[in-house]
């Protein structure tokens, strides 16, 4: 059936293959051609012939993309049944689904009458009505695991592809379902924003969460620096973050109406905060700890098209990469050159992507069609890499990036989620405020638990490996109050009187019943990027682990005298100045100079362990 139906059905591809290796023809026999316009004119000749069969992939029973044949006029028994269908796929994708109507579950692409389509439309939307007619509201256990979420759905048509099939014309719908929001119960997604200075950065967040096109001067992202010294050079020093609404019906939510930040995440049941990163070389250590620290799920890699691949960029890169962050790529400044430029721009990218030490695979987005595919794609596979190119100024091709975001889905389901909020609570701590009539606040990330308003804590190490009592005074998410966090969301919370003397940049707010233990030394499991020379015991670098920003002492390397680029070792590190609080299996990151390192945490040495004789040595060395 799948061979007849590929005979006579005819439709366009969800995603071309991007060389002749991808599409297995690289050992076929050729007819040898004599000239190069001659091989180009067989390759496009041929192109039609290596185009994929008309079917997706087999429908998955986890993830929120549902296949639906067919809606047309359900008894109710069976309406009830899709209704709990959808409901689940929600809780899969965290408030959003995603339903492929005119597809059997196998992936055949099957398609419907233009009538059909109508009726099975139509029942999908009455499906969404049902939760909005339900009076039940989103509640929870005592352990905060969500028992109902009937709290209203709208559907958006994302895009509609005929299949001709037996000459009759066909439809397939693509739809996006998504929860109206409930209690600030809104997806975040955090996307960090990677480049090298003066590629656009901060112009182009200006543009997408003011709601205003660039004048050309910088005007756009004035509103984004928080020091005097950003304003006057334009350049990014600190990390900022900025929010992106979309609205249960996909459109965009931000500061263009004069809302404020609360009144954002109030209308938006998706919320996209990016985390603005520095991009000029001497500011790189607060780039790399924006990456540890705040998890983003995502990273936007933007470049010049007048420049194209220059200073940090590639260097972003690798650091986006060796942390194992999915990154796509945004081509700024399409306006200040011509189209060739701009092409050579993207082909420079394209050849360091397909790279063997990148192994990605590019996909430039040119229509609304590439940035839908583009979006579902980027979620189910680390390799693919979309490709924007677009200008912050005329606003060329910005709405297929906002199309990207809004429908760019989460990487964790909601069973994952769940599995951390079980757990108990601990919050990093990235930022430290004082706030007039407040007292001290802490931002950061919740990284597993959940924490409410009055939870008592405690919070170390200190400088002698102590851990502090105190208790959570308020909570705001998105500059608004909230009562409940869950495990992955970023927030501030206020902790009173307590005395910010006492409080540092990665430290942790842990329960008491966790009974946190301190870490002088530790192992690791590495692989040495780069290093001039050799690297041996005694050696000093820089160690980023998750929030955690210290120099630290190569005490030995398990079972080798010294490393060189590119090997690999087991190497046990000591903390020169305090103590942290770490976890096994860790990503980490070490840098010194031009030497750099990634691995991750394989052992925790007892505190006690090799800590005073070293304070020993040093009173004997001096």
């Amino acid at each position: 059936m799948d061979v007849q139906v590929a005979k006579h059905c005819s439709i366009k591809p969800a995603a071309k293959p991007q060389n002749a290796a991808e599409c297995g023809i690289e050992n076929a026999p050729k007819k040898k051609s004599r000239t190069r316009r001659g091989k180009r004119g067989k390759r496009r000749r041929g192109k039609k012939a290596n185009e994929p069969p008309p079917f997706l992939p087999p429908e998955a029973e986890e993830g929120n993309i549902e296949y639906k044949l067919k809606l047309v006029n359900p008894t109710q028994y069976r309406f009830e049944h899709l209704a709990t269908q959808l409901k689940w796929r929600l809780q899969e994708g965290r408030g959003e689904a995603v339903y492929q109507i005119g597809v059997e579950d196998n992936g055949l692409l099957v398609g419907l009458t233009e009538e059909d389509m109508k009726a099975s439309l139509k029942t999908l939307r009455k499906m969404a009505e049902k939760f909005h007619h339900s009076q039940l509201k989103s509640t929870y256990d005592k352990n905060y695991r969500l028992l109902h979420a009937l709290v209203g759905a709208d559907i958006t048509l994302l895009r509609e592809r005929e299949v001709d099939c037996d000459r009759a014309r066909r439809k397939i719908a693509e739809v996006l379902v998504r929860k109206v929001p409930d209690d600030q119960q809104f997806l975040d997604l955090r996307v960090a924003v990677l480049g090298n200075v003066d590629s656009g950065k901060s112009t182009l967040l200006g543009v997408l969460t003011q709601g205003e096109l660039d004048n050309g001067r910088g005007r756009a992202r004035l509103n984004l620096f928080r020091h005097l010294h950003e304003i006057q050079t334009g350049r990014t020093s600190s990390i900022s973050f900025e929010i992106l609404g979309f609205n249960s019906k996909g459109e965009v939510v931000n500061y263009s109406d004069s809302r404020t930040a609360e009144e954002i995440c109030e209308s938006s049941s998706k919320m996209i905060t990016f985390i603005d990163l520095a991009g000029h070389y001497k500011y790189l250590k607060t780039t790399i700890f924006g990456l540890t620290s705040y998890c983003p799920d995502f990273a936007m890699l933007v470049v010049g098209a007048n420049t194209g691949i220059a200073g940090t960029t590639r260097e972003h890169l690798g650091l986006a990469m060796a942390l194992k962050v999915p990154i796509f790529i945004v081509v700024s400044k399409v306006d200040l050159c011509g189209k060739s430029t701009v092409e050579k721009t993207v082909r420079q990218l394209e050849r360091v992507l397909k790279q063997p030490g990148c192994n990605k695979v590019p996909m430039v987005v040119a229509n609304p069609d590439d940035a839908v595919t583009a979006a579902q794609q980027f979620a189910q596979s680390s390799s693919v890499t979309p490709i924007f190119t677009l200008s912050s100024v005329s606003g060329e091709n910005l709405d297929l990036l906002k199309v990207f975001f809004n429908i760019l889905p989460p990487l964790s389901n909601s069973k994952e989620q769940e599995e951390l909020m079980q757990q108990l609570t601990e919050f990093q701590v990235d930022e430290i405020y004082s706030v007039p009539d407040v007292g001290t606040v802490v931002g950061g990330t919740l990284y597993s638990g959940v924490c409410r308003e009055g939870d008592r804590l405690v919070v170390g190490p200190t400088d002698d490996g102590r851990f502090l009592r105190l208790k959570v005074c308020s909570i705001h998410r998105n500059r608004s109050g909230c009562r409940v966090l869950r495990a992955g969301q970023a927030a501030t919370l206020a902790l009173g009187n307590f005395d910010r003397s006492l409080l540092r940049k990665g430290m942790v707010m842990v329960s008491p019943k966790m009974n946190p233990t301190i870490c002088w030394q530790f192992e690791a499991a590495i692989v040495l990027l780069f290093h001039a020379k050799t690297f041996r015991r005694g050696f000093q670098v820089t160690v980023h682990v998750g929030n955690v920003r210290q120099t630290a002492t190569v005490e030995c390397l398990l079972g080798k005298e010294e490393l060189r680029t590119g090997e690999r070792a087991v190497v046990c590190f000591r903390f020169l100045k305090h103590p942290e609080y770490l976890r096994v299996g860790a990503k980490l990151l070490f840098r010194e100079g031009v030497t750099k390192g990634i691995g991750h945490v394989t052992h925790l040495l007892p505190s006690t362990q090799n800590h005073m004789p070293d304070q020993n040595r040093n009173q004997n060395h001096s």
